[in-house]
């Protein structure tokens, strides 16, 4: 007779740490692109950041529909972790870039906001990598000799 384990309740996206980090981190890019536009910045500025913005955003949609469980044909948390890594080294070049001459405060606080994406950036890539290491999937994922059987 086989007994059956209770199936782990699914925590939804939003209500998780990784997606509070995540839209956290959108909404400081949405803030730190409005402030670039405001100010007129150079295009660089508001061109990263609004690309930005749309990435973050559409890996909230990916994650909100589960869609990463759908397309598995993409290592999703992979993809996740260089993304939260290349946007944290955007972030930080236009940041100082936009921090270093004399300009105008809207662009001082799209610079200081833009920070704070970074370190966004920075916390989300670490969640995924714990998330990784602590719960692998996938072809690598570790096995016990119980399960086996």
């Amino acid at each position: 007779m086989s007994t059956l384990k209770p199936k782990p309740k699914h925590r939804p996206f939003c209500f998780s740490v990784k997606g509070h980090v995540k839209m956290l981190r959108l909404a400081l890019n949405v803030t730190s692109m409005t402030f670039f536009i405001i100010a007129q910045a150079p295009e660089p500025y508001i061109v990263i950041t609004g690309f930005e913005v749309t990435v973050t955003f559409f890996f909230i949609l990916l994650y909100i529909l589960r869609l990463d469980r759908i397309m598995d044909c993409l290592f999703w948390p992979l993809l996740d972790i260089i993304n939260s890594a290349i946007a944290a080294i955007f972030m930080i070049i236009i940041s100082v870039l936009s921090l270093l001459p004399e300009t105008t405060t809207f662009i001082v606080l799209g610079g200081v906001f833009g920070l704070l994406v970074a370190v966004c950036c920075i916390a989300d890539g670490v969640l995924m990598y714990r998330k990784l290491l602590f719960n692998p999937s996938g072809p690598y994922q570790k096995r016990t000799i119980h399960d086996k059987i």
